[in-house]
């Protein structure tokens, strides 16, 4: 049976539309300051740039911040009766565009567009002293969009329209590093439907899936399939429901977000015992899975560099596939709505997702939603 590498390896060959990574996620909030000032003091993130009424954005505002390969871009309106006043009221604080660098925007979005994809943006040139930059963009699930974004003649902090951010508060990181994957949550009998858009229009290629026998506990179940770009640089990861006796995390994610969107952005990490140690102590706060979970982790997943004891500490979850292992934790809900959350994964050769925890990590999510009152 081939393994998830081998899928990649013989994908990357016909891949029509070469993806260098995630450019930068952009959330629409109801607050882009104080938003961007939260995840500067409890992820690490530093600031970056800053666009609003003084520099010509007269509706918005918006502020970026960095970490690494990790960028950030919060955006607020600052009137009502527009496309991002609409969406926050609506959606609540929620991720809006998923950005993918590519070396020729206008190239991605004929190539999309001719493939099926309905237009979000068609393809512009964004100049100022620092160079150009070209964007455009399509429509996935939901009012969730790609961007696509050709930087390379652009020397500037973010992009054009854009000055640089100054701020004397830039708390040290935490050591994350780039976007790993990106969780996208549709609705019933959508997830297939999705799946093909992904092959169609971006030539990804399905590299793992999961029914409701794996992803199920004695109240709910999810199915959903992985969708890789032909490097492996960008994943998602699609949920759909799946039926059970009660109602599931991504039923009760649908009904709070009023439809489609992404889930959870998973965050890379070189040394997840630390990072998750810096982000507890500014006040993040994670799922736990009971202590009964570690008795015998290291029968179910072979030999691992970590002790158990600081990954039981910190409620750390440990999976293995052929590749190697990997290590895994999910915070709560970022936003009132029980919608948005963040998975913080550090991998040692394996390329999957955790099946092993599945049942683990569901189980903490369905006692979350029974104290909603959502199970």
């Amino acid at each position: 049976m081939p393994t998830i590498l081998d899928k990649l390896k013989s994908h990357s060959t016909t891949d029509f539309l070469p993806l260098e990574g995630t450019d930068y996620v952009e959330f629409y909030v109801g607050n882009a300051k104080q938003a961007a000032y939260f995840y500067k003091s409890a992820f690490g993130f530093q600031s970056l740039a800053y666009a609003g009424p003084e520099t010509g954005m007269k509706d918005m505002a918006s502020y970026a911040v960095r970490q690494n390969k990790l960028t950030f871009v919060f955006t607020t309106p600052l009137r009502k009766g527009n496309p991002i006043a609409d969406h926050v009221y609506k959606h609540g604080d929620g991720v809006k565009v998923l950005a993918l660098r590519v070396d020729d925007a206008r190239y991605a979005w004929e190539q999309t567009t001719q493939r099926g994809a309905q237009s979000f943006m068609e393809p512009k040139a964004l100049t100022d002293e620092s160079g150009e930059v070209v964007m455009s963009g399509i429509h996935t699930y939901g009012d969730t969009v790609h961007l696509f974004i050709e930087r390379k003649n652009y020397s500037g902090a973010f992009m054009p329209g854009y000055r640089k951010w100054e701020s004397k508060f830039n708390p040290p990181d935490t050591g994350l590093q780039y976007v790993d994957h990106c969780v996208g949550n549709v609705g019933w009998h959508q997830m297939d439907r999705w799946v093909s858009f992904y092959e169609n229009v971006l030539g990804f290629k399905n590299i793992l899936s999961f029914d409701d026998k794996d992803i199920s506990t004695e109240y709910s179940a999810l199915m959903s399939k992985v969708m890789s770009n032909g490097n492996g640089f960008v994943k998602f990861p699609i949920n759909e429901p799946a039926e059970g006796k009660k109602k599931s995390q991504v039923e009760e994610y649908l009904e709070f977000y009023e439809g489609e969107g992404c889930q959870h952005v998973a965050l890379a990490t070189n040394n997840i015992l630390e990072t998750v140690t810096a982000l507890q102590d500014r006040g993040v706060e994670f799922l736990k899975v009971p202590s009964s979970y570690y008795d015998d982790l290291l029968d179910r997943v072979g030999k691992i560099d970590e002790d158990v004891e600081p990954l039981k500490d910190l409620g750390i979850l440990v999976d293995r596939d052929e590749e190697g292992y990997l290590l895994q934790i999910f915070t709560k809900p970022v936003e009132d709505r029980p919608t948005l959350f963040f998975e913080i994964i550090q991998r040692k050769g394996a390329k999957s997702f955790g099946k092993g925890n599945f049942k683990a990590l569901f189980e903490a999510i369905e006692r979350e939603q029974q104290l909603r009152g959502n199970l």
